[in-house]
């Protein structure tokens, strides 16, 4: 979901809002969300525009920019456009005015768009209360209901709407992206600190983007390594992940657990611990079964990191069941009373102490 920069923008300002300097400004600028982006484009050529929209999909993922380039290009101006915060005016008072407020004429544009972001906080009363005027709004007004939570939107609310899923971007589109806004920026992005950057971002271009500002706002020269990705993220070094990595192939849990107990120490995050220890054992995995996949690792993983992974490739220690352990860890350490525990655990099952 990543536009390009208006010539406005001053060079020395944009690291402190990449997010939003980058934001698209029109359809084709919008990276991922394809299936959405041309069934909305057909919508508008064919004049079908929907009267309410559910845009549903993971944070960062362009629920909102589209809903503005889609108010743009219906030639919405910002005096029409509305933007509501569900999380902070959820309650059936906030409903009452939007629906008061709704009956009125654009001030200059031929509709009055609504944009409602995170929907599914809105409380029951509310959502009660704003169901009328979605069975029959004026004809001057559309609704795009944003949601990281669809489940929680009522079937009442989503058969009204028009429902679109945006998908969360992979990996690589991300490491693509972050790269290239890097490049615009004037700086040079290793391969692997953006790979790093893009598996710490979760699915997100927005959390891609602020982990690059912060590397960028501390870069001593032009070219971005992983350590430097590493340091300002507060993900473990490289050297960590291979000693943990090792531990794990040798069945040693002693040297694993050592790990783990230092990581806790410098108050590293275990869960981005575990999840950088789940993509080298998967890449050891696949390197095992598959090793002609050694040359597309070799664009995503460091050079001590896939010559770690082609050698543990050979050792038995590590197999589905370890990598399937470490996953069911992972999810794990979300709710864990000691956060660092499942994975403790999963090293010990996984060397075989008893």
């Amino acid at each position: 979901m990543i536009g390009k920069a208006s010539n406005g923008v001053k060079k020395e300002a944009r690291h402190a809002t990449l997010y939003r300097t980058y934001r698209p400004a029109t359809f084709k600028d919008v990276r991922g969300q394809a299936h959405v982006v041309d069934v909305l484009e057909k919508a508008i050529k064919n004049k079908k525009v929907a009267h309410a929209y559910l845009f549903a999909g993971g944070r960062g993922t362009g629920k909102t920019s589209v809903a503005r380039i889609l108010a743009r290009e219906l030639g919405v101006s910002d005096k029409d456009l509305y933007e509501i915060d569900a999380a902070s005016n959820r309650g059936i008072d906030d409903i009452r005015l939007l629906r008061e407020g709704v009956y009125a004429m654009p001030f200059e544009s031929p509709y009055k768009f609504y944009i409602i972001d995170e929907a599914h906080m809105l409380t029951k009363e509310a959502w009660n209360a704003f169901l009328k005027t979605l069975e029959e709004p004026p004809s001057h007004a559309i609704f795009v209901l944003a949601t990281t939570d669809r489940d929680r939107v009522p079937e009442t609310i989503q058969s009204r709407c028009e429902v679109y899923a945006f998908k969360q971007p992979t990996r690589a589109m991300l490491a693509e992206t972050v790269a290239d806004i890097a490049k615009k920026e004037g700086y040079t992005l290793e391969r692997s600190a953006a790979e790093l950057i893009a598996l710490l971002a979760e699915g997100s271009f927005r959390d891609s983007l602020s982990i690059l500002q912060k590397v960028l706002a501390v870069s001593g020269n032009k070219k971005i390594e992983v350590a430097e990705v590493e340091a300002v993220s507060g993900a473990p070094r490289g050297e960590i992940v291979r000693q943990l990595l090792t531990a794990v192939a040798k069945k040693n849990a002693a040297a694993g657990l050592a790990v783990v107990a230092k990581t806790v120490e410098d108050n590293m995050d275990p869960r981005t611990l575990a999840k950088l220890l789940i993509h080298r054992l998967r890449a050891v995995l696949l390197l095992r079964y598959a090793p002609d996949l050694a040359k597309s690792f070799a664009q995503e993983l460091t050079e001590a990191d896939l010559a770690l992974a082609q050698e543990l490739a050979k050792e038995p220690g590590v197999n589905s069941d370890t990598l399937k352990a470490l996953l069911e860890a992972y999810q794990q350490m979300a709710y864990a009373a000691v956060p660092y525990l499942p994975l403790e655990l999963a090293l010990i099952d996984i060397c075989g102490e008893k």
